[in-house]
């Protein structure tokens, strides 16, 4: 680490919730290596967030939307379509800029991103009438009671405050080593092993 400041301690109910979960050199899981995550809940009972930085290769939002039997127009983005992680892949979301509210569908996580899981949305955007700024994500990652924080504590994750040039970012690739940046972590001189007595 080229900072010698330490992440903060996991205290406070919804403390990650509206913060970027980075896995650290040596997950283990392959499912979340490289991973930056943005928290949408937590809680006592468990968390709940979405990769932002895993196409889902051959899949746009244009051919989605044909997939659902919804229009296609000229405003329409294709934009990628995100693995948000391995928990209900089939299941949709949209991560978006908080210009944009779905009747009594939208949940607000921070002042500036919200998210959306209704098809009311994806029509919207299609029409050119959505947020300024989505991320169409499939699949979430889900943790129990305790999980996610014992996981930190075993240098699986770092976190840091959300920033929304880096959420929807269009560079995928480079998202990861963004978010390990603001946090002044050198990736060469960090280890699987580090912090561990």
């Amino acid at each position: 680490m080229a900072s010698t400041e330490r992440p903060q301690a996991i205290s406070g109910d919804n403390f990650l919730e509206g913060k970027l979960l980075i896995a650290l050199p040596g997950m283990s899981d392959p499912r979340f290596e490289r991973s930056v995550i943005y928290m949408c809940a937590h809680s006592v009972t468990g968390a709940m967030g979405l990769i932002i930085n895993k196409p889902i290769e051959g899949l746009g939002f244009q051919e989605l939307l044909r997939r659902l039997e919804l229009p296609v127009s000229e405003k329409t983005p294709n934009s990628a379509i995100l693995f948000g992680g391995p928990v209900e892949t089939g299941r949709g979301f949209v991560l978006h800029s908080g210009d944009y509210e779905g009747a009594d569908s939208t949940l607000p996580i921070s002042p500036d991103i919200s998210l959306t899981a209704t098809l009311d949305i994806l029509r919207a955007i299609s029409e050119g009438d959505g947020p300024e700024r989505a991320l169409f994500v499939l699949g979430y990652a889900g943790w129990g009671p305790g999980q996610i924080e014992s996981e930190i504590q075993a240098n699986g994750w770092v976190h840091c405050d959300a920033d929304s040039s880096l959420i929807f970012g269009a560079n995928m690739e480079s998202k990861w080593a963004v978010a390990l940046r603001k946090l002044g972590i050198d990736m060469s001189g960090l280890s699987a092993h580090a912090g561990r007595a």
